[in-house]
């Protein structure tokens, strides 16, 4: 079968005709559900797409398992340091509605493909960068920006398309487990890695290899559903609009704003977090006369291991205990999301700031606070991405996505790094370990106040809900609304009147 035959999981990626069409269902053959894909199908498409969202999130913070390292080995700063991960996370961000445009139109299995392919090939080049050679470490990271942009953008609005309600909600739920797991699995294998191998290098080489099976898995198991073909109203039955239609309408839902400007404050604190924490707990332990200071080729990275490990354990418990409370109070009330991200951000914003206060005296009490606070944070990754999928129309979801991608790293992760580094060097008044620790520890109570103001939004966001939920219900397009309509082979932008008989 080629590329461009019309069927589902072999359309060519520049061609999206299939999904308007019935598949037939052969003797032997499973009856598949409205969305094109057999039950069992589905159900190992939310594997695929969970290994490799784990896969990603391992490769984003193997960088921040070896920190010390990198640091002492290139000689560089903090500033230097958080560079990192906001050339990363800009790379993300800006590609991401490039992506967002091409998953609401065009075959978004084939994309994701060679997204992936792109990521393990640059990641792989990454670990051989040179002493010297810092820029080309930043320049490698940030083009490992595409693969995430290819991937997180599309993979939810696949789950969309092969789930409603209840059940929509549970695969959303699992597959962004692989967030908080796959960011402690990502300390934990670079920390192991290194100290096995001797050589950090050896921890970027860990996720190309496996980053080659999600690409076979990718490639023979994924199927292209039909868009809203589970809903009760698909995407036949709708148009595509415009993007600049689609920018309009979205810029109007203010749950979907309000939520992206919550999720903002989420993106900022954990993406602080996820890069400095590591390091600051190994500051805090050289304080404390716990562990002697990095003088060798090769730090100590021991705290990197607790970190991750503690980043798995409060990942599974957050989004797990999330689903769990918003499920229950959704039979008293359809607030019940925002309500629930917002006691996540609100909670978190004590605990993560008694942490940071204690690590100088109690590195027990430290882990204790952060497993508290990193364990609200964590209840509002799936109910986020659930809230964009019920107030967002099927024909604009990718877009939303991407629009959602761009201003939460934007505003939050993409600089959040990057200044609290820059923060810590201006707070330095001399270069020694006692300044080295306390520069940063001011630095990162930045993220307790962000934390309170994201759960403002959220509060924000539960005025509108009702509202948007219903309007994404029963949407019908305007009669100024342009829609795509093709002509010729070519989509051609018309208001909707005009076509109208």
């Amino acid at each position: 079968m080629s590329l461009s035959d019309p069927v589902g999981d072999t359309t060519h990626f520049l061609s999206d005709d299939s999904e308007g069409e019935e598949p037939g269902v052969r003797p032997g053959q499973e009856e598949e559900s409205p969305s094109g894909v057999s039950v069992n199908r589905a159900r190992l498409t939310v594997a695929v797409l969970f290994y490799i969202n784990l896969l990603n999130y391992m490769d984003r913070f193997t960088v921040a398992g070896v920190l010390p390292d990198i640091e002492n080995y290139f000689g560089i700063s903090d500033g230097n340091s958080g560079l990192l991960q906001t050339v990363f996370v800009c790379s993300y961000m800006l590609l991401a509605p490039c992506f967002g445009y091409l998953g609401d139109r065009y075959n978004r299995k084939w994309i994701m493909l060679v997204g992936i392919s792109f990521w393990s090939l640059v990641t792989l080049a990454s670990s051989y960068t040179p002493k010297n050679s810092f820029w080309a470490l930043l320049l490698t990271r940030g083009l490992v920006g595409v693969g995430e942009a290819s991937y997180s953008t599309i993979a939810p609005t696949i789950i969309a398309d092969l789930y409603v309600k209840e059940k929509r909600t549970v695969m959303l739920s699992v597959f962004y487990f692989a967030i908080p797991v796959g960011s402690g699995l990502g300390y934990i294998v670079g920390s192991s890695v290194d100290k096995l191998a001797g050589d950090w290098h050896w921890a970027l080489r860990v996720t190309p290899g496996l980053g080659l099976l999600a690409v076979l898995m990718l490639l023979f198991v994924v199927k292209e559903p039909k868009r809203g073909g589970v809903e009760a109203r698909p995407e036949h039955q709708l148009q595509r609009t415009s993007w600049l239609a689609d920018m309009k309408s979205l810029s109007r839902n203010w749950s979907f704003m309000l939520s992206t400007f919550g999720f903002t404050a989420v993106a900022f604190v954990t993406g602080s977090l996820a890069l400095w924490a590591p390091t600051f707990l190994y500051r805090a332990g050289i304080f404390t006369g716990e562990k002697p200071p990095c003088v060798s080729a090769n730090c100590d990275n021991s705290d990197s291991l607790y970190f991750g490990i503690v980043t798995c354990v409060t990942g599974v418990l957050g989004v797990t205990s999330g689903m769990l409370v918003s499920r229950s109070l959704r039979k008293r009330t359809q607030r019940a999301d925002p309500l629930v991200c917002a006691a996540g951000l609100l909670l978190s914003a004590p605990f993560l700031f008694l942490a940071i206060v204690f690590a100088q005296s109690s590195t027990v009490a430290t882990y204790v606070f952060i497993f508290l606070g990193e364990t609200f944070l964590s209840m509002n990754w799936a109910i986020v991405a659930d809230i964009l999928l019920y107030v967002v129309v099927p024909t604009r979801r990718s877009t939303a996505a991407a629009f959602q991608i761009v201003l939460s790293h934007c505003l939050g992760d993409a600089g959040s790094p990057y200044l609290i580094g820059v923060v810590s060097d201006s707070l330095r008044k001399r270069d020694s370990y006692l300044w080295q620790f306390r520069s940063l520890q001011v630095s990162l109570m930045l993220c307790s106040f962000v934390a309170v103001v994201g759960g403002g939004f959220f509060l924000a966001t539960a005025l509108f809900i009702e509202g948007d939920r219903n309007r994404a219900d029963n949407y019908s397009p305007s009669d100024d609304e342009p829609i795509v309509v093709p002509r010729s082979g070519r989509s051609t932008k018309v208001p909707v009147s005009s076509v109208l008989i």
